[in-house]
């Protein structure tokens, strides 16, 4: 068979061998390139630092070359700007040593650049979802003169937009930008981690008509160092992380911001130069720590998720976890940080402050032993995101008709199982509200939408994912460290309250609701901020099982340390005989279910148990506790039998009682504008799962029966 190689143009064949110094492509990028120049669309999967990007660049500037686009020919879409700043010299290098160009086009992109680049396209355009929504909604850049020749998309971690309202929003987007061009846009999607790649490609195709591929060569197994500590207080992992890391290279992942900026503070002055990395850190606090990251040796970066993605941070020797990430996903992200210099083994090191989150890693490791990995969910319904995406289009044409909006989109997959009627509906809601103003038959943004999303030119309406009014905290010198939620804003107290910002703590001197400024200086150790809302981490049904499973085998678990072994002997001591029945431990004054179910089913047998009963049910990810004057054996037992009737969490009386019983969480900031039925489905649809508690129980009664004796 031809090498994929020897397809490329002799121009992008010399430039692999001299500017490169390749010698041949890996196995990934024979299979990718040949699908690619084949026309096909794909989803390439390979591990992190695997060659993906060249996987898919290649055979699609090879096209390029052949055929120069007038304007702009290939996208490139990356969830996280900072993915893009990270590719953005790789990629120019890419498209010069073959005589094209490329262009950076984000926030933090001059004006002065964006205008040349509108007055004189490169051929390969670097973004992400949000700023292509800012280049649609702006009177000033020539949609279709600008897309009229778009031939192909890449977009990088795809498995971080898919399933989600921003993936919704993306893929509108592109079907948007398709209009402007008579080309079947050929449409390629980067991943390291995804259960269900076949589904992934089907939701990328969207209109295309070009067949599809997934790509997942043979992966190479490699050992791997993974080590889980048990430690009480975070002062322990503190000093034992300083430990671990002093001399080398590490990244610390946490799963908030409050505890990376505590576990940051205990690790200052340990031996080891420390910076925090999340969201709320100023950019050029994030840049500072990044840039004296890679040219140091003695570094540890206490992070959240915000480097989970494929942003290099130069040659990293460690990555630590406080207590454990939610997926399997996250964790071989993070895992694929390491382990790239030849004779360097893949590494993490968890230390879990109890239990819990130590048989979490333990699980999670053991799926992904297994070589599991979670499904990105296929959506259908995603109402928030058709809200949006209304609003876009009236400000995309300053008025346009219901039916024309329907006819756009209509055709996007997460938006398939809303019926006309329902759209019906929801544009009769937004005009009602004002959201939307209705004038000879065409739809523009009405008084109510520009109150809420006009700020700051829309910027409100080009995010689509919630995001919160934040305050600057800058010093008496108007350095900027960071930024607060208004949430926590509000009840801080001037030359009182103090707060950890950038890994030191704070002392507030004043705040200034106009301009949306906390002004701060140095104080001793502060309080632990209280930074996001209540809405529970949900674990999913298939790694609680496997922590089950682990506390219901007696085998010794080889990565675990003395401590974290003996507590799990305990837990199996004490939940083994539960676990080999129905999972109930009834006490005097309480039920406690082990169901290992995971959050969405728990919180459904939650409202379940609460439909015929005024017991107070807490519901986690792991158990459920019942708590009222009529529980027991009998009354809970029968509510169980209940439960699992068919059709039981169909019946009108039963969903009726669950959606007047719903958390009032704020998923998105376009609830706001849904008629109250919708609204309240993103949180149902958040929250519970009937299909798979009606499936948990069924399981259960039948493990139940096969247990029982037979009668004679």
């Amino acid at each position: 068979m031809t090498s994929a190689f020897a397809r490329f143009p002799t121009r992008l064949q010399e430039a692999i061998v001299s500017r490169l110094g390749w010698t041949s492509l890996r196995p990934v990028q024979e299979l990718a390139s040949h699908v690619l120049l084949d026309g096909k669309n794909a989803v390439i999967l390979a591990p992190t630092a695997g060659g993906k990007t060249e996987a898919s660049m290649f055979p699609m500037l090879a096209q390029l070359i052949a055929n120069e686009p007038k304007g702009v020919g290939l996208l490139y879409i990356a969830p996280i700007k900072a993915l893009l700043n990270n590719q953005a010299e790789r990629l120019g290098l890419y498209t010069e040593m073959v005589g094209l160009r490329r262009f950076l086009w984000h926030g933090d992109v001059k004006a002065q650049q964006k205008k040349a680049f509108v007055k004189e396209p490169a051929q390969l355009l670097m973004t992400t979802p949000e700023s292509l929504e800012v280049m649609l909604l702006s009177s000033k850049i020539p949609h279709a003169k600008l897309f009229s020749d778009l031939r192909g998309i890449v977009i990088d971690e795809v498995h971080a937009l898919a399933g989600c309202d921003r993936g919704t929003h993306l893929l509108s987007v592109l079907e948007r930008i398709a209009r402007f061009t008579e080309n079947d846009i050929q449409r390629v999607g980067l991943s390291a981690t995804v259960g269900n790649p076949e589904a992934i490609l089907q939701w990328l195709q969207g209109t295309s008509q070009r067949d599809g591929c997934v790509v997942d060569p043979p992966k190479q197994p490699s050992p791997k160092d993974l080590k889980i500590y048990l430690r009480e207080t975070l002062g322990a992992i503190a000093n034992d992380a300083s430990t671990l890391a002093q001399g080398r290279k590490s990244l610390f992942f946490c799963q908030s911001r409050s505890l990376a900026e505590d576990i940051a503070e205990r690790m200052r002055d340990r031996g080891t130069d420390v910076f925090v990395h999340h969201s709320s850190v100023s950019l050029e606090e994030r840049a500072a720590a990044e840039e004296r990251f890679h040219s140091g040796t003695n570094a540890s970066i206490v992070c959240t998720s915000t480097l989970e993605l494929g942003i290099d941070v130069g040659d990293l020797d460690l990555v630590l976890q406080a207590n454990a990430p939610s997926t399997v996903s996250s964790f071989l992200q993070r895992l694929g940080r390491t382990g790239r210099r030849s004779g360097q083994r893949a590494n993490t090191t968890f230390y879990c402050e109890d239990m819990e989150p130590a048989l979490q890693a333990m699980a999670i490791i053991e799926l992904a032993r297994q070589g599991w990995v979670e499904s990105v969910p296929v959506q259908t319904r995603t109402w928030p995101v058709l809200v949006h995406q209304l609003l876009a289009l009236t400000l995309q044409f300053g008025a346009i008709s219901p039916e024309r909006c329907w006819e756009q989109l209509s055709v996007i997959s997460d938006f398939s199982g809303i019926t006309k009627e329902e759209y019906d509906s929801l544009i009769h809601h937004m005009i009602k509200e004002d959201f939307l103003y209705s004038s000879g038959g065409l739809l523009s943004m009405g008084t109510q939408a520009e109150r809420t999303f006009g700020r700051k030119n829309f910027m409100e309406i080009y995010a689509v994912f919630s995001s919160p009014q934040l305050y600057k905290v800058q010093t008496k010198a108007n350095y900027i460290v960071g930024s607060l939620e208004q949430a926590f804003v509000d009840k801080l107290v001037p030359d009182i309250n103090t707060f950890l910002l950038g890994g030191r703590a704070w002392i507030v001197l004043n705040i200034s609701h106009d301009d949306r400024s906390v002004r701060v200086a140095p104080a001793p150790r502060g309080k632990k901020p209280s930074w996001g809302g209540f809405i529970p981490q949900l674990l999913s049904f298939d790694l609680c099982q496997q922590v089950k499973a682990i506390l219901q085998s007696n085998d010794p678990v080889p990565y675990i340390d003395g401590i974290s072994q003996a507590a799990l002997d305990e837990g199996r001591q004490d939940l083994q005989p539960l676990l080999a029945k129905t999972g109930l431990q009834f006490e005097a004054d309480r039920v406690l279910w082990w169901t290992f179910a995971g959050g969405q089913i728990n919180h459904t047998l939650k409202y379940g148990l609460q439909f015929h009963h005024d017991w107070k049910v807490v519901a986690d990810n792991f158990k459920i506790k019942i708590e009222g004057d009529s529980v027991g054996p009998g009354t809970v037992n029968l509510s169980i039998r209940e439960m699992s009737q068919p059709g039981f969490w169909s019946k009108p009386a039963v969903e009726r009682f669950i959606f007047s019983q719903l958390p009032d969480y704020r998923l998105s900031k376009f609830q706001k504008a849904l008629p109250e039925a919708f609204a309240l489905e993103i949180i149902y649809d958040y929250l519970l799962n009937p299909r798979g508690t009606s499936k948990f129980l069924q399981a259960m009664a039948n493990k139940t029966s096969s247990q029982s004796p037979q009668k004679v």
